[in-house]
């Protein structure tokens, strides 16, 4: 319990919740006795949830697929689990997680843990709760560059009540299909032949899209914002075969959020290849142990006030900001209850500021399509659907049943 005080009072990052959503098609019954397991919850020991099955008769699976529906709780405890049974027969089960206590990887942990438990399987990957992992170091080294990413909450007043007319964040899924992405990635490769990977190229693309709605709706702040969201469990192993089995199971938070700042007429006056290898250069300072050393040490140094990650708190004061998460190491097809594999899944990131967050996850027809979750102001995205349709398509039940008919 000490251990699990400490490592609260030096989270990376106050996210408040995030949440996942899956959607089956199939039994309702084997599900309603999952949700009574409560083996999973006292494995992850962190998680004290609570169990809310709860009908729904105003919903059909097509429509879901586009909006969510779950309930909204307290802070307290740190998670809980719903199912919500739709008129056709599907259900849709919801976890919301508070992350400061798991991240991502954590969460998708829990989720496989539940449904082999459900299944009566025994636990693939039992969690690593060994907060030692993630000791400071003596004496510490802080790398200037973390006094730019984050803050102590105590640096910020509390959050400005929206003004009328001022636009606000809706969400939207969308899917893109393979080879738009390989397009996309081929127009992000450099004139010397340097390949940027998907996940930058396609970060890229939102960045050009963000900065040119700015430039349209002559926006008075001209700095734009995008950082990606990088795990460090790899990062600190280095190489370290045993600490990388402990750090592969490791229940907790383990993040950094890099980001770049740029004029939004560069980013929208220069090719994409350009934007993605800035996108490359803010990620690369931050794909390293020591990185991640040094943002252990600076959590150390602001104890016990918490941190949070400067473009989430303040993102958007010099002008439009947001964070790419990539979500393509969701266990989707391992998330069996016992009657198959989900037809859909994906996250919600209700954290209640003003940047934007987009999770890009692999289609569940593991075609090489993804599916993207996106929350962006309105005026954002109508800019992105009016002008990048191609590529962004609204995610649809046919899609879901029929994903490689164009």
């Amino acid at each position: 319990m000490l251990l699990l005080v400490r490592w609260c009072q030096t989270l990376l990052v106050n996210l408040r919740f995030f949440a996942i959503t899956v959607v089956w098609t199939l039994s309702k019954l084997l599900l309603r006795q999952s949700l009574k397991t409560s083996t999973s919850i006292t494995l992850m020991t962190p998680l004290k949830a609570n169990l809310c099955p709860r009908r729904s008769m105003v919903c059909s699976l097509s429509r879901f697929v586009t909006w969510f529906l779950f309930p909204i709780y307290s802070r307290t405890p740190h998670t809980h689990r719903a199912a919500t049974e739709l008129k056709c027969g599907g259900l849709v089960v919801a976890c919301t997680f508070d992350h400061r206590i798991a991240d991502a990887y954590s969460a998708n942990l829990f989720l496989v843990s539940w449904a082999e438990m459900a299944q009566s399987k025994p636990i693939s990957t039992v969690p690593c709760f060994r907060r030692s992992l993630l000791n400071p170091r003596r004496p510490g080294s802080i790398h200037p560059s973390l006094n730019d990413m984050y803050v102590p909450v105590t640096s910020f007043p509390p959050p400005k009540d929206p003004q009328p007319g001022d636009d606000y964040l809706i969400s939207r899924i969308y899917y893109i299909k393979a080879d738009q992405l390989n397009l996309l990635q081929s127009l992000a490769t450099t004139t010397n032949g340097c390949r940027r990977t998907k996940l930058e190229s396609f970060s890229a693309f939102l960045w050009k899209m963000v900065a040119k709605h700015a430039i349209l709706n002559n926006v008075d702040k001209k700095v734009t914002k995008m950082g990606i969201v990088v795990d460090g469990r790899t990062r600190l192993s280095d190489g370290d075969i045993d600490k990388a089995s402990l750090m592969g199971c490791y229940f907790g938070n383990v993040l950094s959020i890099p980001y770049g700042g740029k004029d939004v007429n560069e980013i929208d006056e220069n090719p994409l290849s350009y934007v993605a290898n800035e996108v490359h250069e803010f990620l690369d300072g931050a794909v390293t142990k020591e990185h991640f050393l040094g943002l252990i040490d600076w959590v150390e140094s602001h104890r016990p006030v918490l941190g949070l990650a400067k473009i989430y708190c303040s993102g958007s004061e010099d002008g439009p900001a947001f964070v790419v998460s990539s979500g393509q190491r969701f266990p989707e097809s391992k998330v069996d209850f016992g009657w198959g594999k989900p037809l859909f899944g994906s996250y919600h990131f209700p954290w209640g500021g003003d940047s934007g967050h987009v999770m890009p996850m692999p289609s569940p027809s593991c075609n090489g399509d993804w599916v993207v979750y996106m929350h962006l102001l309105k005026g954002q995205v109508e800019l992105i659907e009016t002008e990048a349709a191609h590529l962004f398509r609204p995610l649809s039940f046919d899609y879901l049943q029929h994903p490689n008919k164009e």
